[in-house]
């Protein structure tokens, strides 16, 4: 009689040698150019036998680490063909002359050089800044203020959630035309102004930091509400016990127990503002005019992730673009990294 070890290793044998076998026959069917109604299924057939015949090899050691690595596999796969090879790939190409097809000469330094001598590219390296530090302020001051109030015990709680939430849904793009009707028809007819404020400058960059908080704050609103209803509730009640008002209550309490979703949602935020791109495009598409130190400049609301595309897109110029790209990964984990750090030590002393 056969011990449940000897079935297993007779089940993982077979699984093992039939999946091999539809693996390899699959691809025979790939490279002669036949079965084509049927070696997708027999490739998928073949992998997870294997699969199966690896988790139930019972004298194979670590096998369940091996089947776990398998079926992260194709995560890990998407994930360094999306994310980590074209990091690789484009920080090489900004050191030679990549017109976004082929290689002819590396370049060396010249790129990155030549990209500081642009006055547009530093305007957009500042304006990109300034927005991150008005939105970082601004968005997480107006989605705390509607957890508290979606957290109350007024009525209608869920529609109040599902309304701010739902301008998060929409796409930059749609939501950038959208409110280029609306500043340019609807605020110029209910203000009785002649000019919209995406006309001027000033103005269009306060117009694009207006959108984005409109459609970024109901997000953060959800997760500092996560936060708000981890707080026990004794910890209140006792709180209150003690005469605590309510200004007391959220500046004593809530907010130093929530110190963990305030580090989420300023990471969040400045992640997200940093490569606003979207409504950049279609609300102003970064045109302004600017005056800076005597240089006159056409791209006064262009920030930095638009900056990046016209380089690239627009103009033609890959290898300049992907050495403004990478530039601006660095930037971005800096900060993020920096950001992070100060959280977490204002967590400690909290």
């Amino acid at each position: 009689m056969k011990t449940p070890s000897a079935s297993k290793s007779v089940l993982s044998l077979l699984c093992l040698i039939a999946g091999l076998g539809l693996l390899i026959w699959s691809l025979i069917l790939d490279f002669s150019k036949s079965g084509a109604s049927f070696r997708g299924a027999t490739l998928i057939i073949g992998i997870i036998g294997i699969v199966l015949g690896l988790y139930y090899f019972p004298t194979l050691k670590h096998h369940r680490t091996i089947i776990n690595i398998l079926f992260l596999f194709p995560l890990l796969f998407a994930f360094a063909v999306t994310v980590i090879i074209p990091l690789f790939l484009g920080i090489g190409y900004s050191f030679t002359d990549w017109d976004g097809i082929r290689v002819r000469n590396s370049v060396g330094l010249e790129n990155y050089t030549s990209m500081f001598t642009q006055p547009s590219f530093l305007w957009s390296i500042f304006l990109t800044f300034l927005f991150v530090v008005c939105n970082m302020i601004m968005v997480n001051l107006v989605a705390f203020l509607l957890a508290l109030l979606c957290t109350s015990k007024i009525k209608g709680l869920g529609f109040f959630r599902a309304a701010y939430f739902l301008p998060n849904l929409i796409g930059g793009i749609v939501l950038g035309y959208i409110w280029q009707f609306i500043f340019s028809n609807v605020v110029t007819e209910v203000f009785k102004t002649k000019y919209s404020m995406i006309a001027d400058t000033g103005t269009a960059f306060l117009a694009v930091i207006i959108v984005y908080i409109w459609q970024y704050a109901g997000y953060i609103m959800l997760i500092y509400i996560t936060g708000l209803n981890t707080i026990p509730g004794d910890v209140l009640e006792a709180s209150a016990i003690d005469g605590a008002n309510p200004m007391q209550t959220l500046f004593e309490i809530k907010i130093p127990m929530i110190a963990p979703t305030i580090t989420i949602c300023t990471f969040l935020t400045l992640t997200s503002a940093f490569k606003q791109f979207d409504v950049n495009l279609a609300l102003t598409n970064g045109k302004g005019s600017v005056d800076i130190f005597g240089q006159y400049l056409t791209n006064g609301t262009e920030m930095l992730a638009l900056n990046i595309y016209n380089t690239a897109v627009i103009k033609n110029n890959y290898a300049l673009g992907q050495a403004k790209a990478v530039l601006f990964f660095i930037i971005l984990a800096c900060v993020s990294i920096l950001q992070v750090r100060i959280s977490n030590k204002k967590e400690v002393e909290l």
